[in-house]
């Protein structure tokens, strides 16, 4: 159990929290969530103890250890694989070093051999002998195979290093378990085992994601920061989402019926004032609108952005057609004879371990770049738009936003156009004068969104376009694909996104391609595909 009493932050005239009182309690699971910068990274460095309050205290119980994901990838570089894991668990590491620094003594004394036995009784009791054996099957089961646990931590990629503090923060069963973001880098079979992990673990986790489906999964309740404090719901990411949505429309539909009651005593008020029979009841009636009173809407912190792809036509019959595509880059093979039509209605997920194959082929497909042999299409109705999923290169420029803006929109158009739609997708005021250098990396996604909306294109190609959003931007992108009525090309590692925008996956594996007219679930779930798989992997090796 983990507890903060009165706990208030702020940064300068910004009040992040004020006198929160929130106790998370063991065998369940919260989901923390609230807009960009409403401070769900800063509320966990507070419960960490890695931030101090302004005031207020952070409590756990008694003897109980916190575990945190950590997010420096290079705190640990010089440290073996297998000893990171283990370090996750302080005092048993502090026991276990201790112990090999004794052993390792040229004159290994008679109080060496005293202290040497209470180290390995402490050992033996925080089950230290299996501690090896714990962290390779954590390892094992997060995609690290057992040939990089002697490695030293340096040597290993970006998204290996997140595993491996993923595996740290599990092991040795901790009671309190904070993690921010642990999807991030993770393929679809480590996030089955997280969950299932998660679902299996019996103390306090606290987790922060903008992955929909892993909350969904694995939260049994969501703690809300909005309107400088958090709220507690019971229940996942969707009943949180339904319930408050609930909250708000009743609240508005009380403040309805009060206005209206309020207009209806006014009226009768100015009609009857002066009239002497009815001056009882119109001073009745004036006591009754002193007592009315319109509830207080808070303004929330969550903005969601206005997103809506409408195509200038729509796509005639021939749509796509890809044939043989092959294309090698630093002398690996990453598209081998790819073959695939696009028909009207398609929105098509590709899936496969290989990202860069994936987006080496949305850039062939958008002309970026040229395939080494093999052929493709468009059909004379089709206009395409592109989002890649490295667009740093667009934003290199010191042009403020209305000016960035502005070479994407028609030519009629002018400052009061960009700032009017700028305004939608949440830059208003002032921000729309930003230099688009310094934009964050959310704010940069939101911007090449827009770019897509004024092409007015009846295919969209998104090449990991959830990356940097937060919760509620995905939630506006995820609702305008359903609505786009024409093609949609698209890959993504947001499981809830993927699930509800595609009706038909393509997967390129290093066999071949697997093309099925499905659901994302339908097809992780189906035999068949796996079958179809693993041949097509076998056949590759």
């Amino acid at each position: 159990m983990i507890c903060a009493t009165n706990v208030t932050l702020s940064y300068g005239k910004r009040i992040l929290f004020k006198d929160v009182n929130i106790k998370f309690s063991p065998d369940n699971c919260y989901g923390l969530i609230g807009a960009n910068g409403a401070g769900k990274s800063t509320f966990l460095k507070i419960l960490s103890g890695d931030l101090e309050p302004d005031s207020g205290t952070v409590s756990v119980g008694p003897g109980e250890r916190i575990a945190v994901l950590r997010q420096d990838h290079f705190a640990f570089d010089e440290e073996v694989v297998l000893n990171t894991v283990i370090m996750g668990h302080e005092k048993l590491y502090r026991i276990m070093a201790e112990r090999d620094a004794l052993y390792a003594k040229p004159d290994f004394s008679e109080e060496d051999g005293i202290k040497a036995g209470e180290l390995e009784t402490e050992f033996g009791e925080m089950n230290g002998y299996d501690a090896d054996t714990e962290a390779a099957v954590l390892l094992n089961s997060l995609g690290i195979p057992e040939e990089m646990h002697l490695k030293k931590m340096r040597d290993l990629e970006g998204g290996d290093k997140v595993r491996v503090l993923l595996a740290q923060a599990l092991f040795g069963n901790p009671d309190i378990l904070l993690l921010d973001e642990p999807t991030n880098n993770l393929d679809i079979k480590s996030i089955a085992w997280l969950e299932e992990f998660l679902h299996r673990f019996e103390n306090t986790v606290i987790v922060v994601s903008h992955d929909r489906h892993f909350m969904n999964q694995v939260c049994t309740h969501m703690a809300d920061i909005d309107f400088g404090k958090i709220s507690v719901y019971m229940g996942n990411y969707d009943f949180w989402y339904q319930a408050s949505q609930l909250k708000l429309r009743q609240k508005q539909s009380d403040n309805k019926k009060v206005t209206e009651r309020a207009d209806e005593l006014k009226a009768f008020i100015r009609r009857f004032s002066s009239n002497a029979s009815k001056s009882k009841q119109a001073t009745s009636r004036k006591k009754l609108l002193e007592k009315l009173t319109i509830e207080d809407m808070p303004v929330s912190s969550r903005k969601y952005p206005f997103i809506s792809f409408k195509a200038e036509r729509p796509c005639g019959k021939v749509i796509l057609e890809v044939a043989g595509l092959t294309k090698t880059i630093d002398g690996e093979k990453v598209l081998d004879n790819v073959s695939f039509t696009v028909r009207n209605g398609d929105k098509i997920a590709f899936m496969g371990n290989n990202s860069l194959a994936k987006t080496t082929l949305f850039q062939i497909l958008a002309g970026e770049m040229q395939p080494d042999s093999g052929t493709f299409s468009w059909g004379v109705t089709i206009t395409h738009s592109y989002f890649p999923k490295e667009h740093s290169a667009y934003f290199t420029s010191n042009k403020t936003l209305v000016e960035w803006l502005l070479q994407f929109s028609p030519p009629t158009e002018g400052e009061s156009f960009a700032r009017a739609f700028l305004g939608r997708m949440l830059f208003s005021g002032d921000e729309a004068m930003k230099k688009v250098s310094v934009l964050s990396g959310g704010e940069r996604v939101r911007c090449m969104l827009s770019r897509m909306m004024l092409s007015q294109s009846n295919v969209l190609i998104l090449d990991e376009p959830t990356n940097h959003l937060d919760l509620e931007s995905i939630t506006s992108l995820n609702d305008s694909l359903l609505n786009f009525e024409e093609v949609i090309l698209f890959t993504s590692h947001d499981h809830e996104f993927v699930n509800t925008v595609a009706n038909r996956i393509i997967e390129i594996t290093p066999g071949g391609v697997i093309d099925r007219l499905m659901t994302f679930d339908e097809y992780i779930e189906s035999t068949e595909v796996a079958q179809t798989r693993e041949a097509l992997i076998r056949k590759a090796a």
